[in-house]
């Protein structure tokens, strides 16, 4: 009887969080810094210094501990920058902000190892074809080793973050 019980109010409370409305971005905004934090699985963002937004994230699907090698599912850890914008079509997620990762660091660190460094790390929104779930993909890391923002997320991250944005991803 317990179990009947609790069937609804799980169901209520995941609809209160899946339609949650979050306060969008100032127009003319420009978001001069991204840091990420991901043990906290956040991506905070900034303009002239102020906190202005949070963003709740998935990362890669080993999250722990800093990319070392292609196909790792690690996420990096370290200073980058916003190298690259594209838009729908482009890839197999939708829109999404390329970072510089790998840099020479990284491609150093890979080389010791004897592996590819890997690349292609972005901020994403959601698979193509499952936008649908919102903000149920941040309740687990399944991405190769980016971070993934909700579709409505990523359209205002792609709209507010200018190729050159400084991106610190720290554990």
């Amino acid at each position: 009887m317990k179990k009947l019980f609790l069937i609804p109010i799980v169901i209520i409370v995941a609809l209160v969080i899946y339609y949650y409305p979050s306060t969008p971005l100032t127009k003319g905004v420009d978001i001069d810094q991204i840091v990420v934090h991901k043990s906290e699985r956040k991506l905070m963002v900034y303009s002239k210094g102020n906190l202005i937004k949070t963003y709740k994230i998935a990362l890669g699907f080993h999250p722990t501990g800093a990319k070392e090698r292609e196909k790792d599912g690690k996420t990096p850890e370290g200073n980058y920058f916003i190298e690259s914008k594209a838009g729908l079509g482009s890839s197999n997620f939708y829109k999404n902000l390329g970072v510089s990762y790998p840099n020479t660091k990284d491609r150093i660190q890979a080389r010791n190892l004897g592996a590819s460094p890997g690349g292609d790390i972005k901020i994403h929104g959601s698979k193509n074809g499952v936008g649908f779930i919102g903000k149920f993909h941040s309740f687990v890391d399944w991405t190769s080793g980016c971070m993934a923002v909700t579709n409505n997320e990523m359209d205002e991250l792609y709209s507010h973050v200018k190729v050159g944005t400084p991106i610190k991803i720290i554990p």
